[in-house]
């Protein structure tokens, strides 16, 4: 094939040459067009594109008169010409009425539904503790035992509560903390005290003050989900038969352990100090210690004796494997009440005076 050019677009051009005039043949000119690919991916093609010249007039054909008839070739490219052109512009139309179309919005759900801060009804008590409480400033701790206590306004008693996050990583062995605290003033608190026991033990136990004692048969309740006590206590010739009962006193902390001071042979010591506030506590996996000191009716000298007994406890059962600075940040707060944020300075050098 030694030409490029469609057969069509030559026979026409042939023909307007030797049908039309020459006035008319140099008025009007055949340009082939490029491939058009429409958004349904079908593909049409201009056959002819008539153009008039600029110096000259045109000299448009009617189909009513009888020129027409003599020329019905350059009548038929017109008219298709102008019906293409009319279809793809409605063809671009369509497309970007599409595309500027909005697709509809999804329903929101979860927290999406949930207001801005700014449009939120606030209840008057949060409101009020709002104007007390500042926020990011380091407090001591008498000014910010008092706003425990101010903050602490709702119909029961809430539990004075403290917050300490440590420099440490429990993952590792030489990171865990565990143990247990004095509290000189209690938690006030009423705690019920189960004893696993046997032989001779059973009836000191008893003469203790422990509300539960037994032994095989308390196991085999606490297999059926019997949970009424605060703690549990074991005599370590008791700890074999214990083990089974891992699964379910393990998730709620009350799994005998000789660091909490509840595997001992010296059941009435372990009774009377867990009655008069003796508390354990641990890191979490985060390396935050959470721990209760009082509750919100007690005066501030006591609350503030336990919450530095409970700090001493803290700073002298310091992980081996504890680098850099050990306290992080310290918080209270009450059970209902926003969290108070420590001076770790002055807490860690504050001395109770000699009256207290």
């Amino acid at each position: 094939m030694e030409s490029s050019v469609a057969p069509s677009s030559l026979m026409l051009s042939h023909v307007a040459s030797s049908v039309l005039p020459q006035k008319l043949n140099s008025s009007l000119s055949f340009k082939p067009k490029p491939f058009f690919f429409t958004s349904f991916k079908t593909s049409s093609i201009y056959p002819l594109l008539l153009r008039c010249r600029e110096r000259e007039s045109c000299n448009w054909l009617d189909g009513s008169s009888p020129l027409s008839r003599s020329y019905p070739v350059v009548v038929a490219a017109l008219a298709a010409e102008t019906e293409l052109e009319e279809a793809v512009e409605k063809e671009e139309g369509a497309v970007e009425g599409g595309v500027a179309s909005t697709p509809p919005t999804k329903p929101k759900r979860g927290k999406a539904t949930l207001l801005l801060k700014s449009d939120r009804r606030r209840s008057k008590r949060f409101l009020d503790i709002q104007n007390l409480r500042e926020n990011k400033k380091d407090r001591d701790l008498k000014n910010a035992i008092s706003l425990v206590k101010e903050m602490a306004s709702t119909k029961f008693i809430e539990t004075a509560e403290a917050h300490f996050r440590l420099n440490i990583d429990p993952k590792y062995n030489d990171q865990q903390l565990r143990a247990t605290v004095n509290l000189p003033k209690g938690t006030g608190q009423t705690v019920k005290v189960a004893v696993l026991t046997q032989g001779e033990k059973f009836d000191e136990a008893k003469n203790a003050g422990a509300d539960l004692v037994g032994g095989e048969d308390l196991i085999e309740q606490i297999k059926g989900r019997f949970m009424e006590f605060d703690k549990l206590i074991a005599t370590p010739d008791m700890m074999p038969k214990v083990a089974s009962l891992g699964t379910i006193l393990g998730p709620r902390g009350l799994m005998p352990n000789p660091k909490a001071g509840t595997v001992t042979t010296n059941i009435p010591q372990a009774i009377e100090e867990f009655k008069k506030g003796k508390v354990e506590y641990r890191a979490d996996k985060t390396g935050i210690v959470h721990l209760p000191f009082g509750k919100a009716d007690f005066s501030e000298e006591d609350l503030l004796v336990n919450l530095l007994a409970a700090v001493k406890s803290i700073e002298a059962n310091k992980p081996s494997g504890a680098k850099g600075v050990y306290w992080r940040s310290a918080h209270i707060c009450s059970s209902m009440g926003p969290s108070i944020r420590l001076n770790i300075r002055e807490m860690l050098d504050y001395r109770l005076p000699s009256n207290v």
